[in-house]
Order: structure tokens, then sequence, then C-alpha cells
């Protein structure tokens, strides 16, 4: 094989003579797969590329800027990363506004600056160790600003943020052993430390307040939902460092409905022993999450982890034929066939995803690309305008 020149490329000949035995055969078959003849790309197909950090070299300084833009372009996750990017972007720059007004749109929404106010409907699912760790403080950031309108998580997800109010987690280490930890009375959740004292204090705090919720439902009859209890705690603790006291601050509404699998389940134990009777109505939970889906003009699905917290958001969208944007981080595969695993075309097959629709999934642990995500998708102006809102507010008390 030789090459030729053609303009400013070079192209593979083949100057191998005619095949006159078996062995020339063999060898023109090996020529041509080796050498199989490339179809052309799109003229705009994107070219592989990543940061160089060019700029460090003659300012000293680096432009992060610039460097998660280059992401689009670094191939593999890093894409995925900035794809995630775009879908939240637009996920957020929607509005009603944006539509031909329908035939049968409702009265008050034919007017363009109602339609300028209806956004995408943001759902955020996230697992009890995105609290555990420091994404606890990005997604305060989330709700203090009411960048979501319905957040589904765990027991553990919603009790953490209020042990964390009442006392601190610690840093660990992965390779810790469990005996020596479990004799000192002290947990462990990754390389995290959680002193068993902590869930002394924080049932110290509830199991009062568990009480006078009895008081409550004994004399007025209504059974409290799992998410008219989160609203509840999140007033009663009254501390701005919690997520869920934004929530209630914001009326963000949270659904939890494993919210027994944990500390709070284990107090509601501990006091149905010596007063049975206190209930949480789940049924009432599941008829207003599906609704908030139901009735949305759009929405969007950010979902941090897997399991219960994926499956409820994604089971709520099917409601409406699906998503119209998604968002998944988590490191599951899907030959397990587990939900967690599950990629988003499968979801699609379900109707939780809407065909058509924006959506990635980014296979990475969050802890490490959520801060980045809320930076770039999430620090707009948008955001600006709330956090400013939400400080004239304050400042006026």
């Amino acid at each position: 094989v030789s090459t030729q020149s053609t303009g400013d490329t070079r192209t593979p000949t083949r100057t191998m003579s005619t095949p006159t035995n078996a062995k020339d055969s063999q060898q023109q078959a090996a020529v041509a797969a080796v050498m199989v003849q490339s179809e052309g790309l799109p003229s705009d197909t994107a070219k592989t590329s990543g940061h160089a950090f060019s700029e460090f070299e003659t300012t000293g300084r680096v432009d992060y800027e610039a460097l998660l833009k280059s992401y689009m372009t670094t191939g593999f996750q890093a894409t995925s990363f900035a794809q995630a990017v775009e879908v939240m972007r637009e996920m957020r720059a929607w509005r009603l506004s944006d539509e031909p007004i329908a035939d049968d749109e409702d009265d008050d929404l034919r007017d363009e600056e109602a339609r300028k106010q209806v956004k995408t409907k943001v759902f955020l699912g996230f697992t009890s160790n995105m609290i555990s760790c420091g994404v606890r403080e990005s997604l305060c950031y989330m709700a203090r600003n009411r960048l979501v309108d319905v957040i589904v998580t765990t027991a553990g997800g919603i009790e953490e943020d209020f042990i964390k109010c009442l006392a601190p987690h610690y840093m660990g280490d992965f390779k810790l052993a469990g005996a020596p930890l479990r004799k000192r009375g002290i947990n462990r959740i990754g390389n995290l430390l959680v002193p068993n004292s902590s869930y002394v204090v924080f049932e110290e705090w509830f199991a009062p307040l568990l009480h006078k919720l009895h008081d409550e439902q004994e004399a007025t009859g209504h059974l409290m939902t799992p998410s008219e209890l989160v609203h509840r705690l999140g007033k009663e603790i009254n501390d701005e460092s919690s997520v869920f006291y934004w929530c209630y601050k914001n009326n963000i509404k949270v659904f939890s409905p494993a919210i027994t699998d944990g500390s709070i389940g284990d107090m509601i134990y501990f006091h149905t022993v010596s007063r049975p009777g206190f209930v949480l109505d789940i049924a009432r939970d599941i008829h207003l999450l599906n609704s908030e889906a139901i009735y949305a003009r759009r929405t969007g699905m950010l979902v941090l982890g897997g399991g219960l917290v994926k499956h409820h958001i994604f089971n709520a969208n099917l409601m409406r034929n699906g998503a119209d944007y998604t968002v998944v981080v988590n490191t599951a595969v899907d030959f397990d066939g587990s939900d967690a695993g599950a990629n988003i075309e499968e979801a699609i097959s379900w109707g939780k995803v809407r065909i058509g629709s924006r959506n990635i999934k980014v296979h990475a642990e969050a802890s490490l690309v959520f801060p980045l995500l809320v930076a770039q998708a999430f620090c707009d102006d948008d955001a600006k305008a709330a956090a400013a809102a939400r400080i004239a507010a304050e400042q006026k008390k």
C-alpha cells in the first residue's frame, strides 16, 4: 500500500498486483479490511477538542468558564455534562409565550404577559447521600431561590437536613473499618462520619413535636401527609441552612413516599409503641404529586441518584405522557434491569419521557457533577433576579 498526494490530504492507494495465488488473495483481503473507504461526515460535525489551558500560560489564571464550555467537544461524560447544561438552560428559558395560542386556551392565558409568567415545572429528585455530603448547600441554594417546584427525596434526605441544623457531619475515609467505629458510636456514610449523638439530638427535637402533631390529629381528625409533615418540620426548624426550611418558606412541595425508612420511621415506631394511632396519609400525596405533573404545561426532571426518587418522579410524569426535559446523574448501569440504571430510551418506551424531548443521562458521581451543573445552568439572570427579590423582601421586614 502506498499514498499519493491529493491537495492537502494524502489518500491511501492500493498498489498490490492482481493476486496470482491464495496467499496473494489473503493479502488483498487484509488490505481491503484495513482500508475500508470512509464516507464523509456532515459539514457541521463538531471536531473533538478539549481545553488547552493556554490562557494560564499568558495570564497565570485558569478560565473555568472556557474549561467547562470545552466539555461539549471533549467527549465521553464531559460531553454528556455539557449536554445536561444545555437541557437545563432550555428548560429554564421556556415560557408559554413561546407557543402559539391554542383555540381552547384558557381566557386568562391568552394575554402575552400572562403567558410569559408560565414556566417549566421543575421536578428535582435526590437520594439521602446528597444531603449527607456538601451537595446539601447547592440544594439549599436551589430551594432558597425557588429554582425548583417539586422535590422528591428519601427519609434520610429529609432527616439528615434537620440533623445538620442540630449537629454537624464530619469528614472520614472510605477505608475506615466498621467494627471500631461501631464500638465508638460513630456511623460512616462513605467517607463521612456521623456520631450517633447527632441522632439523639434529632430525637430530642423531633419526639416532642411528634406528640404535638399527634395531639393535633386527634383534635381535628386531619391525617397529615408526608409532604405536610416535611412542610411543618421546615417551619419548626426555622434554620436558614436547611433545604426544607426554604421549601417551607417558598411553598415548594416535598414528597417522600418512604418517609418511614430511616430515623423518622424509628421515632414513629417508638412513639406508636407507647401511644398508638398516629397516621400519615400517603394516598393523598400520590394524588398531589401526580396532579403536579398532569396540570403542568411543561415539565422538567432533574434526578440525582436512582431508585425510589427517580421512579416516583418519572412515574408522575407518565401521567402526562412524559417530561419535556430530563437530566439524570448517577453511576448505575442498565444491564441488571434496575430502574436506577435504566437509560432514558427505556423511560421513553414507558411514556415517562416524552418522544422527541431534550434529555441526557450523565454517568457520573453526583457530588462531583451537580455543583458544576448548578453553576452553569442555575446561576443566570433569572436566578440573580430571584435572589435580589428575596433579599429585598427580607430587608423590608
